[in-house]
C-alpha cells in the first residue's frame, strides 16, 4: 500500500524542491481572462467573393507533382482587390495572353501545389473550349 505522499509524487512535478500542481482557474482568473474567442475564419482563395475579375500578367506551364506527370498551363493574374496569385487554365487549348482580363474562382487543382484558383472559360477574354472536329 502506497502512502499518500507517495501518490502525489507519481502524479506531480518538482521544481527547485517544491511540488507543483496543475489546478482548475479560479472564478476571478476565468473573469479577469474574459470569454475564450474563437479562432479567426481563414478566408478562401478569392477572399470571401464567389469570383474575381483579374488581369493576366503572365501565362506559364507548371509540372504537378510526383505519381503525375504532364504540361499544366497556368497564368500569373493580378486581381481586382490588388493581390496577386496563380490560376489554373482548364480545358485543352487557351487564348490567353498578358493584359487579357478574365474571371476567377476557387476550387484548387489538386496535383498543382499553390494553385487555389481557376480560370472560367467564356468570360472577358478567355475564350470557351474549342471541340476538335474530326
Amino acid at each position: 500500500m502506497c502512502s499518500f505522499a507517495q501518490i502525489t509524487s507519481l502524479h506531480s512535478f518538482e521544481w527547485m524542491g517544491h511540488p507543483l500542481y496543475r489546478t482548475m482557474a479560479t472564478l476571478n482568473q476565468m473573469h479577469r481572462q474574459g470569454k475564450p474567442k474563437p479562432p479567426p475564419r481563414s478566408l478562401s482563395a478569392t477572399f470571401g467573393c464567389p469570383q474575381l475579375k483579374a488581369v493576366v500578367l503572365k501565362t506559364m506551364i507548371r509540372k504537378p507533382k510526383k505519381p503525375n506527370s504532364a504540361n499544366r498551363k497556368c497564368a500569373r493574374v493580378r486581381l481586382s482587390n490588388g493581390k496577386e496569385a496563380v490560376a489554373f487554365i482548364p480545358g485543352e487549348g487557351h487564348n490567353l495572353q498578358e493584359h487579357n482580363v478574365v474571371l476567377v474562382e476557387g476550387g484548387r487543382t489538386q496535383d498543382l501545389p499553390g494553385v487555389k484558383l481557376k480560370v472560367v472559360r467564356g468570360k472577358y477574354d478567355c475564350a470557351h473550349v474549342v471541340k476538335k472536329k474530326q
